[in-house]
């Protein structure tokens, strides 16, 4: 398809693509997908400055209303709040032209753009000011390119406030904030409504993983419940549960329903804070001897990492750490588990625990799905004298661990190769990547 062709597609309404997907290959629908996607962000940066102007400079009709967001959710489908957060963010990008001029050339997601923008206007309090641009650059690196993901983006958040820690309690694990309304309606119904922290969220979403899987019928017919149903019979099966085997009031009960994943070494009460780290060469008082290029520098600095929610300050790990169960998992330099029992074809209960310490969930490239909804995968198969160890294991999602073995045309066209740091690399086939050249999950945890 042509450019001009493309262009004229993405110029007509979705009714008239429909009308054509049946004269388009597989080929030009990605790259009509692609290049509308590109659009959206070139389209939300225009809107952002054109709403800012506004608010800037208001005529007689921007000043009937509260600010220029509520204008424009009253001359548009948006709804008030998502109005607000438009206005909101050209607001603060006035003061970081380095964040505005990313977003402003379609490099930075809406969503991501907001996120960085609330790190540079609320700062750990023990960040120095000449650390800001350092930190800005970071974030950005983790925030573009189509690798760029929201978990990897609050990951080297975590990381930065974790260099620079104060004694205040992050936002997302003050549980002072928590907030649950579950309010009657008129019809007989309730509403819940919930704002809650991190680790509160990561209690919910471990307790209610199995319970909201999909269950086929008897017959093997899919499961036809959406996921929000699936998610609300989860949570009636999951009161059901409580009132029916309540035992509240027992001191001392394990409490395996949360695993926090962290690096022994990190857990020690009285290890130097990271912001004190130095750089001999460059011995300063106000800034940190770190790569800020890029992230590479990041990947093994102390945060806790949770499964279901991402990111967790040692400080909270900590606390965890006085009263649970701790599973050891011996790593080598790379930070890559080592193997235990590999004579088997199954894959041992400690094995998996160091799988989800290595993978983080599917390895898949950009699959963010989280270990609860995982497989072993053997990279050599069994069948093919392939042992059940560490290098050769991966997990992968059930959709990405499907094609690997079943789905016609597709097994065999990618490749799953251990790389030195004994980490699963992909390796894709020549019509998706002609260079075909590895690839890492984007899962920075």
């Amino acid at each position: 398809m042509t450019d001009d062709a493309a262009a004229g597609l993405l110029a007509g309404s979705a009714a008239d693509l429909r009308s054509r997907t049946w004269q388009l290959r597989p080929t030009d629908l990605r790259e009509i997908a692609v290049t509308a996607s590109a659009e959206i962000l070139r389209l939300e940066a225009i809107r952002v400055v054109a709403v800012d102007a506004l608010a800037l400079n208001p005529d007689q009709q921007v000043l009937c209303y509260r600010g220029a967001g509520r204008w424009l959710a009253a001359n548009t489908m948006l709804q008030i709040p998502t109005g607000n957060r438009i206005a909101a963010l050209g607001l603060a990008l006035r003061a970081f032209p380095t964040v505005a001029a990313q977003f402003e050339a379609g490099n930075l997601t809406f969503d991501h753009t907001a996120l960085i923008v609330t790190f540079c206007e609320t700062p750990p309090k023990g960040m120095p000011e000449t650390a800001l641009p350092h930190c800005i650059n970071t974030l950005l690196a983790a925030a573009s390119g189509i690798e760029a993901t929201t978990a990897k983006l609050r990951y080297a958040i975590a990381v930065l406030e974790r260099i620079f820690e104060s004694d205040d309690t992050p936002p997302g694990e003050d549980d002072d904030r928590n907030q649950l309304r579950i309010s009657p309606t008129l019809n007989g119904r309730v509403a819940i409504k919930g704002d809650f922290d991190s680790l509160t969220g990561e209690m919910l979403l471990s307790a209610l993983s199995g319970l909201s899987m999909p269950t086929p019928a008897a017959d093997g017919t899919p499961d036809a419940r959406s996921a929000a149903k699936r998610t609300a019979d989860a949570f009636t099966e999951l009161i059901r549960r409580y009132l029916d085997n309540a035992a509240t009031g027992v001191d001392g009960g394990q409490r395996p329903h949360v695993n926090v994943h962290v690096n022994a070494k990190d857990l020690a009460e009285h290890r130097t804070c990271a912001s004190t780290r130095r750089n001999d060469s460059n011995d300063t008082d106000d800034e940190p001897a770190l790569d800020f290029d890029g992230l590479d520098g990041l990947d093994d600095l102390d945060v806790g990492h949770m499964p279901w929610m991402g990111p967790l300050s040692i400080t909270r790990t900590r606390m965890l750490a006085c009263d649970c169960l701790l599973s050891t998992i011996l790593l080598d330099e790379n930070g890559a588990p080592l193997d235990v029992s590999p004579l088997k074809r199954l894959v041992s209960a400690a094995q998996r625990t160091a799988l989800i310490a290595r993978d983080k969930g599917c390895a898949f490239p950009g699959c963010d799905c989280v270990p609860a909804w995982t497989d072993a995968h053997h990279i050599t198969p069994w069948s093919q004298n392939g042992p059940t160890v560490m290098d050769n294991l991966v997990l992968l999602c059930r959709s990405h661990h499907t094609l690997m073995h079943r789905k016609a045309g597709f097994a065999g066209q990618w490749e799953i190769k251990m790389g030195s740091d004994h980490k699963p690399w992909f390796i894709p086939p020549p019509a998706i990547d002609p260079e075909q050249k590895p690839r890492r999950s984007t899962q920075r945890c």
